[in-house]
This record gives C-alpha cells, sequence and structure tokens, in this order.
C-alpha cells in the first residue's frame, strides 16, 4: 500500500445497477450499512453498467464524476458497494486523492466498531488483516531496503516482503489465540451435552430483531438498536420452559448479502454454535418486502458452515409494522400438524408464549421414548395445544392415577366420568398427530 490518506466520516457512496440479474446490491441496506458505521454521506453517485470497468470498477467517465462530487461535498472517504480487487481501490484513491472503501472493508469497519469480547476483537482483526494481506501491492517502493552501489549490495528484503511476513506472523498468532477460544467453547458445549441441556441458535438477518427476542425470553440486556450489526459477539443465556430441562439460548451476529469470506472464517468459532445447536430461531422481518432474498442468504451462509439440516422454526416478527394480519399466530403443516412458523413482536412482547411453546414442541420431537412416566406426562403436555387442539376419549385404569394427576396439573382433561368397572373415561385436548405419548402410558388406552 501506498500512504493512505485521511479517513473521516464525510463519504460519496458509489452504487451501480447491472444489466446483468443477480449482480446488483440493495442500495436502501447499502445506506444502511453505511449509516451504521458513522457515516454521513454527502451524496450518491449511481450509474447504470453491463460489468465492471477493469481498471476503475465504475468506469472512467464515471471516475471523474467521482472525483468532482468528492472535492465539491469535500468528502474524506469514497464507499463503493461492491467488492473492489486491489488494483481498482488503489486506482480509485489515487484519482481522487482520498481513502477508498469497499464493502468488505465497510462490513470489517462496522464488526471493528462493535466487538467488546476479547473473542470478537482476535476474530475481527483476523478477518482484517486477511483482508488487508490481499492488498500489500507495490505500497512502499520509497521504502526499499534492497540498495545497490558500494558497501550497500547484498542480501535483504523489501518493505513488501517484510510486511507479508509479520501480517502472516500475526495471523498465524491471532489463529493460535482463537483455537485456545474455541477449545474452551468446545468442551463448554461437552458439558453441556453430558447434562443434556438442548443449545438453540438464534440466526437471521441483520436488524430482523434477534437481540431483542433474545432479551425478551432471556431477561438479558444484551444491546439492542434499529441498526445493522447491533449484535456482535456471541451471548449465552439459560431460558426455562414449562416442562423441558434448562434451555441454553445463543444469540449471535446477523447476516448479510455477500458478507465476506474471510469474515465468516474468522467467525468460524462463533459460527460453530450454530452448527452444534439442536434448533434453529430463524428471526425474519415480517415488514420487510425483501424478506424472501434474505432468507435465501441467511440459507446461504448456514449451508456454508454446515448447519443446513438442523431443525428451523421460522419466526416472523415485527408483526406490529404490518398495516393487516398482524395478530399473533402459528401457522401449521397442513398434514402432519408440524409448527413451521411463528408471528410475533418482541418488540411489544405478543406472541412470546406462543413461541416457547412451538420451541418445546420441536425439541421434544426428538426426544424419544423415555423409560420415566412423569417425563412422558410432560411430553404429552407439552405438546398440547388447548386453543386449536381436537378432543380425544381416553380409557384409564384405576392404576393409571398418577397420569391422570398430571393431566389434571396441565389442564387438559374437558370432561371425567368413571364407569362401573372404575375406570376413568377422560376427555383430553391435545394437539392432532402427538397422542402417540398417550398409547405409551400404562393403564391408558384409546
Amino acid at each position: 500500500m501506498f500512504d493512505r490518506h485521511r479517513i473521516g466520516t464525510k463519504a460519496v457512496l458509489v452504487h451501480i445497477h447491472f444489466h446483468e440479474q443477480g449482480n446488483d446490491e440493495n442500495l436502501a441496506e447499502f445506506c444502511e450499512l453505511s449509516r451504521s458505521a458513522g457515516v454521513e454521506a454527502v451524496s450518491i453517485l449511481e450509474s447504470k453498467r453491463d460489468r465492471p470497468d477493469p481498471k476503475y470498477f465504475i468506469g472512467k467517465g464515471k471516475a471523474e464524476e467521482l472525483r468532482c462530487a468528492v472535492e465539491a461535498g469535500d468528502a474524506d472517504l469514497v464507499i463503493v458497494n461492491f467488492a473492489l480487487s486491489p488494483s481498482q481501490e488503489r486506482n480509485l484513491e489515487q484519482l481522487v486523492q482520498c481513502r477508498v472503501l469497499d464493502r468488505s472493508g465497510l462490513i470489517l469497519d462496522i464488526f471493528a466498531q462493535r466487538a467488546q469480547s476479547y473473542e470478537g476483537k482476535l476474530q475481527v482483526e483476523l478477518a482484517q488483516l486477511r483482508h488487508l494481506s490481499t492488498r500489500l501491492v507495490r505500497g512502499w517502493t520509497h521504502l526499499e531496503r534492497q540498495k545497490g552501489g558500494i558497501g550497500l549490495r547484498g542480501p535483504g528484503e523489501t518493505q513488501l516482503e517484510t510486511d507479508r511476513r509479520l501480517v502472516s506472523a500475526r495471523i498465524k498468532r491471532l489463529n493460535r489465540q482463537l483455537e485456545k477460544v474455541c477449545k474452551q467453547r468446545d468442551l463448554r458445549r461437552k458439558s453441556r451435552r453430558k447434562s443434556s441441556v438442548h443449545t438453540i441458535s438464534l440466526v437471521g438477518y441483520t436488524n430482523t430483531g434477534k437481540s431483542t427476542l433474545f432479551n425478551r425470553l432471556t431477561g438479558a440486556e444484551v444491546f439492542a438498536a434499529d441498526q445493522l450489526f447491533a449484535t456482535l459477539d456471541l451471548t449465552l443465556r439459560r431460558i426455562e420452559l414449562p416442562v423441558l430441562r434448562p434451555v441454553i439460548l445463543a444469540d449471535t451476529v446477523g447476516f448479510v448479502s455477500h458478507l465476506p469470506h474471510s469474515l465468516v472464517a474468522a467467525f468460524r468459532a462463533t459460527l460453530e454454535e450454530t452448527e452444534e445447536a439442536d434448533l434453529l430461531i430463524h428471526v425474519i422481518d415480517a415488514h420487510d418486502e425483501n424478506r424472501l432474498e434474505c432468507i435465501g442468504q441467511v440459507n446461504d451462509v448456514l449451508n456454508e458452515i454446515g448447519a443446513q439440516d438442523i431443525p428451523q422454526i421460522h419466526v416472523y416478527n415485527k408483526i406490529d409494522l404490518l398495516e393487516s394480519a398482524n395478530e399473533p399466530r402459528i401457522d401449521r403443516d397442513a398434514e402432519t400438524g408440524q409448527a413451521v412458523r411463528v408471528w410475533l413482536s418482541a418488540q411489544e412482547g405478543d406472541g412470546l408464549k406462543l413461541l416457547e411453546q412451538v420451541i418445546t414442541e420441536r425439541l421434544l420431537e426428538g426426544e424419544g421414548e423415555c423409560d420415566d412416566l412423569d417425563a412422558e406426562i410432560s411430553l404429552l403436555a407439552a405438546n398440547t395445544d388447548v386453543s386449536g387442539g381436537q378432543t380425544k376419549t381416553i380409557r384409564l385404569l384405576p392404576s393409571a392415577a398418577r397420569l391422570r394427576a398430571k393431566l389434571f396439573e396441565w389442564n387438559v382433561i374437558v370432561h371425567e366420568d368413571v364407569n362401573d368397572e372404575g375406570e376413568w373415561l377422560v376427555d383430553v385436548t391435545v394437539r392432532p398427530g402427538l397422542l402417540g405419548y398417550l398409547k405409551k402410558q400404562d393403564g391408558c388406552f384409546l
């Protein structure tokens, strides 16, 4: 790299609309990313192109227009909403005489501002160095150590080689430190697995309300704000569900379109909590018009880290911002009765009980058979949806008094009679498809 100009907050934003489908970025999201980084946008330069220009990315004419915009707005920073090659970034800087930042650099800068924990700072620095290592090109020729002349000939390394060596050494050191953190986190995960503690991970696009929902479910005070990447550091909290053993809920960093690969690699240790989770709560902004594209971007990242096969619950958040159909509800599969979507408002606290109910159902689906009668009764009660269930009549032998008492405790009995043999005929309201739990109980007949 050559001598960098000072970095400020007044910036010209550059956005290109490519005619090719699938090669475009969201301008509104770009502006929001800039705002989250603390940038004051003095102007936005837009243009249309078929393909990127090899030298300036935006073309020679637009590059000259950009230089004029920088001078007119007294800007000290240019941000381009695409990934620039090192040569394109360098050529633009030479032309506009100020710092040029691409989309990846902007996201890295936001992460650097948000990192608070030791692990988060290590991960951000590692991602920054990996990004920087590709830009150490012909930048320090004025500090050349290989000199000519009498008395100056001999072995030596260039400043560029020195920088590459120092960056490489620092990357290796950071990787060793992160390996230690990863081992500690892995030990904690193994301890939770031995204790049969479920782990749930919140995932989703950035600024969908994951941290607000996390605070509502756990009573924590994690920083939550209406800005991109408000949460960076991984947070784990314990939540209590009515009939389950303790569950650990993880609040993770939000995803974004075209997330830099160096960032995904650096945050591998954090993302392992998502990869090892028993259940993913995919939080979606119900008010966002581009929510389908955001869902696709999140699934792409989940595929990249190997978490694509983990069961998901789609939580449509921010229903309080919808003009219609803003009541909390559960959408179920018509054939299996399994809950697939939950509509709620984390900000207002509406629909949280529905989400807890669905979490319990989904976690218990993989429990299998249990030898303990209390646990089996809990499975039955946990999978009960009184409001939308069906009423079934079961026959309980006198030996099933314990099961009957539990059914009363969980308030699922609608009516009860006693026949001539002293057996109880009990009308129970249960969710369709979950009567199998009753079939496993001794003294219980459908």
